[in-house]
């Protein structure tokens, strides 16, 4: 997972990215008979945003990004909430040290596409629980154009800053494999997958927060451009709701993994 892809973003992603909805939350307690005493590993932490909300369900987490941006942000979110059981760990993915233990559950929340899967999934092999898993989850979040208000947001972002699926310094390609076939080849090959289906209710103050959180480096990609940017971005998006409010219809997929029995 490179060190570089959200340089920048830390205040905006735990300001703008929405969090995971209740249901999910407590699938993942059920299916990992989580008591309150088991440790939880959550890689791609960014500001803590899986790991703070699962902080209840544990006795202790560790959450490990490579950004330093990231890791402070996540250590004032932990202070604001008065949650004393996280701990933060600098580190990539792809380079665990053994040290950090054995976990009942290891998560990771819109980060995986950004691993070098099979390197990760083998070290978790080591790392893992005989009963524990791994609980992967991602969703659409606003680009996708599904209403007519996100194809606005697609085309002003390709009107300012292009098409090209820029992530920090690099570029971002499709998965060249399905998320089954990568685990299959792990130890962990007794798959679920549940897909959440809800709504989302967006302001265009959050809309623009969110653009500034992703890993396309838009804000530096429009250098003085910013304010027209926004502009734009308000004037267009205010003739699609009377009320400046948008709903954006959500698909989160969670994949749990476990070993074979």
């Amino acid at each position: 997972m490179a060190g570089d892809l959200f340089t920048g973003t830390a205040e905006y992603y735990a300001r703008h990215r929405p969090g995971y909805p209740p249901a999910f939350l407590a699938e993942i307690g059920q299916r990992l008979s989580l008591s309150g005493a088991g440790r939880l590993l959550d890689l791609g932490c960014g500001p803590g945003t899986l790991a703070l909300a699962l902080a209840g369900q544990v006795g202790e987490v560790i959450g490990v990004d490579p950004e330093p941006d990231m890791l402070a942000e996540a250590a004032r979110q932990t202070d604001l909430a008065g949650i004393q059981n996280v701990r933060w760990v600098k580190a990539h993915a792809e380079d665990l040290a053994p040290d950090l233990g054995v976990f009942q559950l290891v998560t990771m929340g819109r980060s995986f596409h950004w691993m070098r899967q099979d390197r990760v999934l083998e070290s978790l092999a080591e790392m893992v629980a005989p009963a524990g898993g791994l609980a992967i989850v991602n969703d659409s979040c606003l680009v996708r154009p599904e209403t007519d208000w996100q194809r606005s947001v697609e085309a002003i972002q390709e009107k300012f800053v292009g098409t090209v699926g820029r992530a920090g310094n690099g570029v971002l390609l499709p998965p060249a494999e399905s998320m089954e076939t990568v685990l299959r080849r792990s130890a962990f090959r007794r798959i679920d997958r549940i897909v959440y289906e809800f709504e989302r209710q967006w302001t265009v103050e959050q809309i623009i927060g969110y653009m500034y959180s992703t890993s396309v480096p838009i804000r530096r990609l429009l250098g003085d451009r910013r304010t027209s940017f926004e502009k734009e971005m308000t004037e267009v998006l205010t003739r699609h709701s009377s009320d400046h409010r948008f709903t954006e219809p959500v698909r989160l997929a969670a994949y749990f993994a476990f070993r074979e029995a």
